[in-house]
């Protein structure tokens, strides 16, 4: 239904005010003389139905448009849209600035901010307005034309209500009223701010916006001086408009605090930058499924191991809700601290699995976890119930990994299976939730399929010899979305694997005795002098002879040392001994102690890590001043 109004012309306006019928003046010195009483013309019922049915349908019309509003904007966008031109020729809205939100008790002083003007402005151009529809008006045909940017009427942006002002007792009173009544007269100039008012001829009613438990705001109803005047029957008009306005706009800031405490909560649970590990260049993204429900229970991690490995996770919560995003986050927190633990990937899916259901029975999710390794250049993955990865070889072959599917997380009483394969230089894996690939439009595999080909035909544009650039990757793979095909949020999480050369690594066991961290400097002076880092040699002997010496003295079993050549220098200690060193200031008559104290000065950074057979230390130093 079409909530432009009728044509003006042979017959009676939407809504039409009668006018005050005035007395004959009688001439000067002239005797009164009695005349005759002239009966007023009875209404036409035909044409008042006609009337009150046509502002029954603008009401319906109206608020149903107001209605659809989801946001702030959008339901003052309605109101302004449905009214102009058809109930008024301008209309300015006025909100509270802040909104309080729910029960939230608003801020003093009470300050209404102009949110929006709209006015119907005539114009003779034919090339301007929408569509160019024609409309009969009084000063001719002309075209409509909706300006929200013009003046309405000189108005202030910001408008403070004094308490026991004129206008605070219109907007204690609710219900709208005439601009030309006491009350209006008297509020209208403090609303609109200090000698201004409504122009001279031009109709106003003032209506004011309480939503459900205190007053929001205002809106001002125009009409010009060649339009009929508003009549009573408009007053109820205007406050159907401005409670449903008002309404919508208390149930949209409320669904906004709360889609924005969402979203926060889904965003902080998620990695805010992605770690840098050595062999391995990594690039994410998340989109959530639509702005009507932005909050789900997708999530990606990238977990550095002991022995330069990275740990990649991707996980999909089942649901669309403040419930789901919490239980991602105890499973990504969960899936964390056994990452640190070091444990294969189908033992961490296995009490990932445990812990969902000490959540709840209704906890379900699918989760893939993979381990790179990048000086074996193997990748070792383990699958619940998630779409299996794609990886993208350097010569720009797509293949969808075979892994097994596993059951989802919270099933209960189910094995998982882990798979290892070969990871190559320059290739990407590429891991993802269902979001990206599944539809209404299509079903998984379909959707997986058109993936595989598109990362091909990908990397067909920038040759055989060269990886595409992994971020603009991510771009293009979210481009096989088409519009209107997402119905579910997406995390993506892409891993181009770089590697660690055989050339770049050394390694050796030394056996637990007092000779090891002598015989750890001298393996490490001649693999310095190999790759041409003898500047090195003295930072680096004294920290190996630390850390040797510290790991011997607790260890049962050989000691591993393992030295990366990458960007830095690498080198880690394991021993068989759970217990991690903790740095100590020793004090002055003291003989030892002073070992991680030279570790902490000396490297750039170090570290320590418990594993399921002891613990590795580890240490960095730049290999360029």
């Amino acid at each position: 239904m079409t909530e432009h109004p009728p044509s003006h012309e042979g017959r009676q306006p939407l809504v039409a005010r009668p006018q005050e019928r005035t007395r004959p003046r009688q001439e000067a010195g002239a005797s009164a003389v009695p005349q005759p009483a002239v009966p007023a013309p009875a209404p036409d019922p035909v044409a008042t139905a006609r009337r009150e049915g046509d502002r029954l349908r603008f009401v319906g019309a109206a608020t149903r448009r107001i209605a659809r509003g989801i946001d702030l904007d959008e339901i003052v966008l309605g109101l302004c849209r449905a009214t102009v031109p058809t109930f008024s020729d301008a209309i300015l809205v006025y909100l509270r600035d802040p909104l309080p939100v729910g029960d939230e008790r608003p801020v003093s002083p009470f300050v209404l901010r102009l949110r929006r003007t709209d006015r119907l402005r005539l114009t003779d151009d034919d090339s301007e307005g929408g569509g160019g529809i024609p409309l009969q008006f009084s000063e001719g045909l002309r075209l409509p034309i909706l300006d929200p940017q013009s003046d309405v009427m000189p108005a202030a942006e910001l408008c403070e209500v004094r308490s026991g002002g004129a206008l605070s007792e219109v907007l204690r009173g609710v219900r709208p009223v005439f601009g030309d009544s006491a009350a209006a007269r008297a509020a209208l100039p403090e609303l609109l701010g200090a000698d201004r008012t409504v122009p001279s001829g031009h109709r106003a009613i003032l209506a004011p916006l309480r939503g459900r438990r205190r007053v929001i705001g205002a809106a001002v109803f125009l009409r010009r001086p060649d339009r009929a005047a508003f009549e009573p029957n408009d007053l109820l008009v205007a406050a159907q408009l401005a409670t449903h306005t008002a309404l919508g706009i208390d149930k949209a800031v409320l669904y906004g605090r709360e889609a924005y405490i969402a979203d926060e909560l889904q965003r902080t649970m998620l990695p805010e930058n992605l770690p840098q590990p050595t062999g391995v260049r990594l690039a994410s993204r998340y989109l959530p499924a639509a702005e009507t429900a932005r909050v789900g229970g997708d999530w990606y991690d990238a977990i550095p191991l002991p022995g330069s490995r990275v740990a990649l996770v991707v996980g999909d919560v089942m649901g669309h809700s403040m419930t789901s995003a919490a239980i991602m986050g105890q499973l990504r927190t969960t899936a964390q601290t056994l990452a640190g633990l070091d444990l294969p990937p189908q033992e961490v899916l296995h009490h990932l699995d445990e812990q969902a259901q000490r959540l709840g029975t209704d906890r379900m999710a699918t989760c893939l976890y993979a381990v790179y390794d990048p000086v074996s250049h193997r990748i070792t993955i383990a699958n619940a119930g998630h779409p299996p990865p794609i990886l993208l070889h350097l010569g720009g072959r797509a293949e969808v990994l075979r892994v097994p599917p596993g059951a989802p997380i919270g099933v209960g009483g189910v094995d998982f299976e882990a798979v290892e394969l070969d990871a190559p230089a320059g290739a990407t894996l590429l891991l993802y939730t269902d979001g990206l690939v599944e539809s209404r439009l299509r079903d998984v595999w379909t959707g997986i399929e058109q993936l595989r080909e598109r990362l091909a035909a990908t990397a067909q544009l920038t040759g055989p010899d060269h990886s595409p650039p992994l971020e603009a990757l991510c771009d293009d793979v979210l481009d096989v979305l088409g519009p209107g095909d997402r119905d579910d949020d997406i995390a993506l999480l892409a891993a181009r694997f770089d590697g660690i050369a055989p050339s770049d690594v050394a390694y050796w066991f030394l056996e637990p005795e007092d000779a090891a961290p002598g015989r750890a400097r001298r393996l490490a002076r001649r693999a310095l002098a190999r790759w041409g880092l003898e500047e090195l040699s003295d930072s680096v002997e004294l920290l190996i002879s630390e850390v040797v010496t510290n790991a011997v003295r607790y260890a049962e079993r050989p000691v591993t040392l393992r030295l990366l050549r990458t960007d830095v220098l690498r080198c880690e200690v394991g021993d068989d001994s759970p217990q991690l060193p903790r740095q100590r200031r020793a004090r002055d008559t003291d003989e030892g102690g002073r070992g991680l104290f030279l570790v902490n000065r000396l490297a750039r950074r170090w570290g320590a890590t418990r594993l399921s057979t002891g613990k590795v230390v580890w240490f960095e130093i730049p290999t360029r001043a």
